[in-house]
């Protein structure tokens, strides 16, 4: 585990919603890892389904999903007045993608995720929510 980013990431809890398998997977380890507590969901539709919804500190959401997309699952989330901070990962986003992003308030962080840029990401928007 990561100490410096352990003991900040402590009580932090990561909802993943990604549609692969592998890249679910591989996220809720490695955020693990870190020192995050991580749920994560296959589509929106499925965290949708799954009830009340968990609290949390952070959303990182894959774009392209079967069903609804990530920004149209971020905004219709926050139309429940459900709005904790989001990150969207995706590859090659288009211009009018990350333009939507940009007035959505929801960063972007490029496939492949290489390096720490997700848990930068995560502790960006985290910490801008808690200040």
């Amino acid at each position: 585990m990561n100490t410096e980013n352990g003991s900040w990431a402590s009580g932090v809890v990561v909802l993943v919603i990604d549609d692969d398998p592998a890249v679910r997977n591989s996220l809720k380890f490695s955020l693990e890892v870190e020192g995050f507590k991580v749920h994560s969901y296959a589509t929106g539709t499925e965290l949708l389904g799954a009830g009340e919804l968990t609290p949390c500190s952070c959303l990182v959401v894959d774009q392209k999903m079967p069903g609804i997309s990530g920004l149209d699952l971020i905004a219709l989330l926050r139309e429940r007045h459900w709005s904790p901070p989001a990150i969207l990962i995706t590859s090659g986003p288009s211009p009018s993608l990350r333009e939507r992003a940009r007035k959505a308030a929801v960063p972007i962080v490029e496939k492949p995720l290489l390096g720490n840029a997700l848990v930068e990401a995560i502790h960006q928007v985290v910490g801008a929510g808690r200040s």
